[in-house]
Parts: C-alpha cells; structure tokens; sequence
C-alpha cells in the first residue's frame, strides 16, 4: 500500500475511533427480512390488524437478531481490500485538498486540530461507508 494511501486510512481510523462509530454491513438487510416477512404472515392471518402485529413483533425480532452485528468501523476499515481503501483515499484526499504533510501523525494532527476539517473528513468517511459498503452507521451508546 502507498505511504499516502497508509497515512489517510490511518487518519479514518483514528476519527473512527475516536467518534466510537460502528457500522453494520450485512445485517441490516437481514433484520429489513424478518421485518417484513412476520408482517406478511400476519396479514395471510389475521388481515390488516395482522399486518399491524406482525409490523411490530418483526420489527422487534428483527433488531434483536441485528443487535450486537455492529463492528467498530475501524476493524471494517482494517478489512478493506486495496481497491477499496484507494476509493476512500481518493474521497479523503478531495476534502483535504492541496493540505501537505509529511506522515499519518503530521496528517491526523492536523485534522484533529481543524474542527472543520474533522467534520468534512468524518462526513467523506460516513458517506464513503453507507453508499459503497451499503452500510448502516450508528455511535457507541
């Protein structure tokens, strides 16, 4: 992986960490499922009163079966392939603009330090994160 590359995905997981973001991939879709599924047996049982019963009872096993699925976004971040960290370098490095530094430490300084930046980079970061990995995000409790 380029130096660059490396400093940029350092500077995602430090303001990862930092936010305590976590994401769930690939169970969200599987909570959306039972969801909509106990609604649809519902209403094949009891018509619209079911629908609204199994709405809510999928529902709540929905989030039950996705609850503890969330991992920290920076494991996520660890376990990108490189052609996925170069996509979220190159939407990093646009709102960094023509900022210089030397290495990961000089980069994250800098950002941390910048209320602004920070709040760019971490925006960049989570759109990175629900457009291209499909992903829910949420903050630690």
């Amino acid at each position: 992986m380029a130096p660059r590359v490396d400093d940029v995905m350092r500077l995602c997981y430090e303001i990862s960490a930092h936010d305590q973001i976590k994401v769930a991939v690939k169970n969200s879709t599987k909570g959306a499922v039972v969801a909509g599924g106990t609604a649809f047996v519902g209403g094949l049982v009891a018509g619209p009163a079911g629908i609204a019963v199994g709405g809510a009872v999928g529902g709540l096993l929905g989030s039950w079966l996705t609850s503890g699925q969330f991992k920290p976004l920076p494991q996520i971040l660890m376990e990108l392939p490189p052609n996925q960290q170069k996509k979220l370098y190159n939407d990093v490095v646009a709102v960094l603009g023509n900022l210089n530094w030397t290495d990961a430490a000089q980069l994250i300084a800098l950002v941390m330090g910048n209320a602004t930046l920070q709040q760019q980079v971490t925006a960049a970061l989570l759109n990175y994160i629900t457009k291209e990995l499909r992903a829910e995000v949420r903050y630690q409790d």
